[in-house]
């Protein structure tokens, strides 16, 4: 597989200093902006699947009549918090 470029980017000296400053070992500045634009496609890519996730159970809300108060949902959210905590505690 060939591999690509992505444009050059213009910064500021105190941008490029703050990202030299946090690099790790043997870390490249350009393996830092691919590592950052790859974490940055992933979030924005989870993000996207929560808001489609959400319309959809705004829409099938909708249609079946069935909501939940934000008291109900949280209690659940504990619920399933403390099992989880309890299950790792083991």
């Amino acid at each position: 597989m060939k591999t690509a470029t992505i444009p050059s980017l213009r910064v500021n000296p105190e941008l490029r200093r703050a990202a030299e400053q946090v690099l790790h070992k043997d870390e490249t500045l350009s393996s830092f902006v691919e590592q950052s634009v790859r974490a940055n496609i992933e979030r924005r890519q989870l993000q996207t699947e929560f808001i489609k996730r959400g319309l959809a159970s705004r829409d099938d809300a909708h249609l079946t009549g069935e909501y939940f108060t934000a008291e109900t949902v949280l209690q659940e959210l504990d619920t399933l918090l403390a099992n989880a905590e309890a299950k790792a505690k083991e």
